[in-house]
């Protein structure tokens, strides 16, 4: 029987909901559905809770996603809005994460209270950041800072820039953009800088595997590039049984038929650093980021996890 009315569950954020009502717009541009048929649903998720501790320490990614794909699964929602970065790269049993809106930027940015860009900050200067592949990224750009844990949404974490508990932090663009807070930016990284985490700036639109009806809506709104570079880059976390901890970046974009993958692992402690880089045919997309996880995971010698 046909659906009279679509729920999309999502975080509660104000950029949560930001990126669920994209993926409204778009159902409503590529669907027979109108605007009050669509309803969105804000979910508090156990990441949410806690803004005071590493996600590492409180079981990983999925307290990000695990509370939003219960509802689905459970049928209070019809389909699941996430970022992709904060999803575990095996996919939860019955529940289909191959849809993406077009990639929003992937490049991280630093915001500073002096207006100093990250090589020009002071010795000993504090940078905020929750993720270590951050903190050791910038390092290797500028050996003199400090690292400190921030948590919390970017107002949260723009007020505590403010209120002078940090020098810095390092944000993803896409959330910058989306929030409309590009004035505060003070120096965007390139790519090959600081490479991105895997998924970064691409929004997952997620529903149940036998939900045939909504599977042929998302069909309709995938974006078929960002699938390719999405696919390919949570192939090496796939490989590489990545966590919260596991310090990875990957970055796959296409050019003239090819798909080109960048990424980079570290060490535990942060003192090495693995890289690895390929190219190959855009047709080849589901193997180039097999490929490369297995050269880092043989590089790194494991060297990466607890």
């Amino acid at each position: 029987m046909k659906k009279e009315k679509i729920t999309i569950g999502s975080r509660g954020s104000k950029l949560a909901l930001i990126y669920a009502q994209k993926v409204k717009n778009k159902i409503i541009e590529k669907s027979e559905f109108k605007e009050d048929q669509i309803i969105i649903k804000g979910i508090v998720t156990k990441g949410d809770k806690v803004s005071d501790r590493r996600l590492s320490d409180l079981g990983g990614k999925g307290l990000f996603s695990k509370n939003i794909e219960k509802e689905l699964l459970d049928k209070k929602i019809d389909i699941a809005v996430h970022a992709l970065k904060d999803m575990p790269a095996i996919e939860t049993k019955g529940l289909l994460s191959n849809f993406f809106l077009k990639r929003n930027d992937p490049r991280e940015i630093l915001i500073s209270r002096d207006k100093m860009k990250l090589k020009e900050l002071n010795p000993r200067s504090v940078v905020g950041t929750s993720s270590f592949r951050r903190e050791f990224q910038i390092k290797r750009l500028n050996k003199d800072i400090s690292c400190k844990l921030i948590r919390g949404n970017v107002d949260t974490r723009l007020n505590k820039l403010k209120d002078g508990f940090y020098d810095a932090i390092i944000l993803s663009l896409a959330g910058i953009k989306s929030l409309n807070l590009e004035n505060e930016i003070t120096e965007i990284f390139m790519t090959n800088e600081l490479i991105p985490s895997a998924g970064q700036g691409i929004i997952c639109i997620q529903c149940k595997e036998n939900d045939k009806e909504i599977i042929e809506i998302l069909n309709r709104i995938n974006d078929n590039d960002t699938f390719k570079r999405a696919i390919a880059e949570r192939d090496v976390l796939k490989i590489l049984e990545g966590d919260c901890e596991t310090a990875v970046g990957a970055h796959a974009f296409l050019e003239n038929n090819n798909i080109i993958l960048e990424s980079e692992l570290f060490s535990l402690d942060g003192s090495q650093r693995f890289y690895e880089k390929m190219i190959m045919e855009e047709k080849d997309f589901n193997k180039i980021g097999l490929e490369i996880g297995k050269n880092l995971k043989q590089k790194s010698k494991g060297n990466y996890k607890k």
